[in-house]
């Protein structure tokens, strides 16, 4: 999607950079930025070496160059308004305990998408409406609104031709694959838009802040 500069400038911006001319034009660049859930280690390997098995199989490169995560958000927003954005993201998920997601067999998009099935979803949805907080940060324009996943996956490829989707699809519906991992933090990851390849923005490790102020409170009665 191709945006155009003079489009984005919403009023805004354009008083506030009247207001304050020393904004840099790295700040008023738009980026797109991912939520993202990483799976450990070990298991970020054995979904790569599944990716790798499709992308040779099922002549689809773009599978390997796909890297294991699960998304909660995306959105488009100015350089400058990261720092704002990673400051009420840390209030938010400072508070989130640690959670465990159980993975099980493979799911579809008919007739586009496989991906790794996520069974233990609850946690994962709760995590997602408590972001929506934020979301006024996140909101570039009205036609450019975060959009929040409700269906949480690990992508195996997607953007599938139809025989490659008819018959991979025939192959994974059948593959059984398990595996669970635990989510100790989301990562942040941006990229100037219309540009690849991703860079992390910030970490944001589950605390559980909110839980450990109450359990301490309690010892005093």
């Amino acid at each position: 999607m191709r945006l155009n500069p003079n489009t984005m400038q919403h009023p805004f911006i354009r008083e506030e950079y009247k207001a304050n001319p020393s904004f840099t034009d790295a700040q008023l660049t738009v980026n797109d930025y991912l939520l993202i859930v990483q799976p450990h280690e070990d298991l970020y390997n054995k979904i790569m070496q599944l990716k790798k098995s499709f992308a040779e199989k099922y002549d689809n490169p773009m599978a390997m160059y796909l890297k294991p995560h699960l998304t909660l958000l995306r959105f488009m927003q100015y350089d400058m308004q990261q720092q704002k954005i990673i400051q009420q993201l840390q209030h938010i998920t400072e508070t989130k305990a640690p959670f465990k997601i159980d993975l099980n067999g493979f799911g579809s998009f008919p007739t586009h998408t496989i991906y790794v099935n996520v069974e233990t979803k609850n946690k994962l949805i709760e995590l997602g409406k408590s972001l929506k907080a934020a979301q006024h940060l996140m909101k570039l324009d009205k036609d450019h609104k975060p959009h929040f996943i409700t269906e949480p996956h690990i992508s195996i490829a997607r953007k599938l031709l139809p025989w490659q989707y008819e018959k991979a699809w025939l192959e994974y519906s059948n593959t059984p694959f398990a595996a669970s991992f635990m989510v100790n933090d989301l990562v942040l990851l941006k990229r100037r838009a219309e540009t690849k390849g991703y860079s992390i923005a910030a970490k944001f490790p589950l605390l559980s802040k909110a839980q450990q102020t109450t359990t301490q409170g309690q010892l005093f009665f």
